[in-house]
């Protein structure tokens, strides 16, 4: 809060909601005197949008994964003989 009071912002990680508020808190002590500065909580909207748009593009990204290959490894015991005479 001392190096960006007016555009500090305060964030509760692992809630499953975004929650963010101005890093100056409620301010009631200066409430109503048109004082405040809106920068803090501009910040604090911007970082609950940002934070947002992140999680719903990583639930995309993982939502479908590719599915995994399966080859069949049945005939991989067959032994190639190179003393046959080739059939022409």
């Amino acid at each position: 809060k001392t190096l960006a009071m007016d555009d500090g912002v305060n964030y509760t990680a692992g809630l499953s909601i975004v929650r963010t508020s101005p890093a100056h808190g409620t301010a009631y002590d200066i409430a109503g005197q048109n004082v405040a500065s809106e920068e803090s909580f501009r910040q604090a909207l911007y970082a609950a949008l940002d934070i947002y748009r992140n999680r719903t593009r990583y639930r995309e990204a993982t939502a479908s994964p590719l599915r995994k290959q399966y080859f069949d490894k049945g005939g991989d015991n067959e032994k190639l003989d190179l003393t046959k005479e080739e059939d022409e």
